[in-house]
């Protein structure tokens, strides 16, 4: 177990070969998953690049804070505490949520990522109609999924500081997206006209869980980025 922000306990695993293999990998899930949705993913990159998984607060196996500890500084902190165990600079590889934190650490740390991969994500909104309209569906999703009280927070949006300063973040980026994630389809747009997107891939016949659905043609896209940096 790894201690995050408030000294939570946050469960982990690193795989990979023993030794250097370039820029490790931190894996972010997104909100409601477990690590265990990257299994298929790091079962291929893990044979030659070390990759790092985790649980976010109140997920899986981590620990269960109260309500209340559920704040993205919190999320980020936890975030900055699996970087200390990995190793800086990182590749810091996210799905949906798991993606946004890992765009708000590149804004907030950017000589700490040496690369981002984005796995069906968005970078908020800057509108607040539109932020309370997101806000609104993930209360609705709360009430049917057994998450534990207050940590719907992880996935409320109440400011515009990402996508305000995407064009600050500098290093590579690939993006990854399923065929039928409209939701999120306009974000790749987005990041390919403020970021430097190497590449985005958009995989057939797949949603938001992309990297589950589609593991091996999500792995070789992040193998083809991680041979480029």
């Amino acid at each position: 177990m790894l201690v995050g922000a408030g000294g939570t306990a946050l469960a982990s695993e690193t795989r990979g070969p023993d030794g250097p293999t370039g820029h490790p990998v931190v894996a972010t899930t997104g909100w409601a998953n477990d690590r265990h949705v990257w299994s298929s993913m790091v079962d291929d990159l893990a044979a030659n690049h070390a990759v790092t998984t985790w649980d976010l607060r109140g997920h899986g196996d981590s620990e269960t804070p109260a309500p209340g500890e559920y704040t993205r500084a919190h999320a980020l902190g936890d975030l900055t505490a699996v970087l200390d165990h990995a190793g800086r600079p990182a590749v810091l590889m996210g799905h949906s949520l798991g993606g946004y934190l890992s765009l708000a650490h590149a804004v907030n740390h950017p000589d700490e990522v040496a690369g981002l991969v984005l796995v069906a994500t968005g970078p908020g909104f800057r509108k607040a109609e539109a932020r309370e309209q997101w806000n609104a569906s993930v209360r609705a999703s709360m009430e049917k999924l057994d998450l534990p009280a207050g940590a719907d927070e992880l996935s409320m949006h109440t400011d515009a500081h990402v996508i305000d300063h995407l064009a600050d973040i500098e290093v590579p980026v690939l993006v990854l997206l399923g065929e039928h994630d409209a939701r999120f389809a306009a974000s790749a747009s987005l990041f390919e006209r403020d970021l430097n997107v190497r590449e985005t891939v958009v995989v057939p016949d797949t949603g938001h869980m992309v990297h589950v659905k589609a593991p091996t043609e999500c792995a070789a896209a992040v193998r083809r980025f991680l041979a480029g940096l």
